[in-house]
C-alpha cells in the first residue's frame, strides 16, 4: 500500500485560506482535513471537533509535555497544535492529509515529514488583504493590526513552499488547488508503488 500524500496549506491571516479548503474538500473525497488542537475560544459557528479540538491551556500545555503534537505554536496568544500520532495513522493508511498551519509549524512538519507538499496562498494585494481581514468581523481592532504587521514575516516565507497560489478570484484558486493535488498524487514514484501488480504484467 503508497503511503499518503500530506499537504501543508500556509497564508497570511485573511488571504483567504479556509474558503479555498473548504471548497477543496468539497470537491475531494479523499482528502481529510487535520483537525488542529487549540487553546483558544470558538468563534461563532465554529464546532468543537469539526474546526478544532478546542481545549484549554493548562490541557494543551500537558499534551505538549507529552510529546503528542507534531508540531505545536502560539499565534496572537493562542496555542496550536496538530496531533502527531492521528498524522502518523492516516499517512501510514494510505489517506491524503490536509494540514492548514503558518509558516513556522510548517517547518517543524517538514522535520519529520520531508516529503510533505508545501502550498503557500498570497491575497492579490495588501489593501485586498486589509479589507477581508476587517469586513470577516472577527477580531478586534488590535488583532487586526497585529495580523497585518505580521504579514511581511509570513511572506518572507514564501520560498519553502511547493506552490505559489494568488487567491484573487475564489474559483480559480480552488482550481489551481486541485491541479496540484492531483498532479502529486499521480507522480512516477507514487504510481509505481501503487501499480506495481499492473506494470509487472507488462514487463
Amino acid at each position: 500500500m503508497t503511503t499518503g500524500c500530506l499537504f501543508i496549506i500556509s497564508a497570511p491571516s485573511g488571504a483567504g485560506k479556509t474558503s479555498l479548503i473548504k471548497a477543496l474538500l468539497s470537491k475531494d473525497a479523499h482528502l481529510s482535513l487535520s483537525i488542529s488542537y487549540t487553546s483558544r475560544q470558538p468563534r461563532p459557528g465554529e464546532v468543537n471537533g469539526r474546526d478544532y479540538h478546542f481545549v484549554s491551556e493548562q490541557t494543551f500545555r500537558e499534551m505538549q509535555v507529552q510529546g503528542e503534537f507534531l508540531e505545536s505554536a502560539e499565534v496572537y496568544g493562542n496555542l496550536y497544535g496538530t496531533s502527531q500520532k492521528w498524522i502518523n495513522k492516516a499517512i501510514v493508511s494510505g489517506q491524503d492529509i490536509l494540514l492548514e498551519i503558518d509558516c513556522q509549524g510548517a517547518e517543524q512538519v517538514r522535520r519529520y515529514f520531508a516529503q510533505a507538499i508545501g502550498i503557500f496562498i498570497l491575497p492579490p494585494s495588501g489593501k485586498v488583504l486589509e479589507k477581508r481581514l476587517i469586513t470577516r468581523d472577527q477580531d478586534h481592532t488590535d488583532v487586526i493590526r497585529k495580523r497585518l504587521e505580521a504579514v511581511r514575516e509570513e511572506v518572507s516565507h514564501v520560498n519553502e513552499f511547493d506552490y505559489v497560489i494568488i487567491n484573487d478570484e475564489l474559483e480559480n484558486a480552488v482550481n489551481n488547488l486541485v491541479c496540484i493535488v492531483n498532479a502529486e498524487r499521480m507522480k512516477r514514484e507514487r504510481q509505481i508503488k501503487k501499480y506495481q501488480t499492473l506494470i509487472a504484467q507488462f514487463t
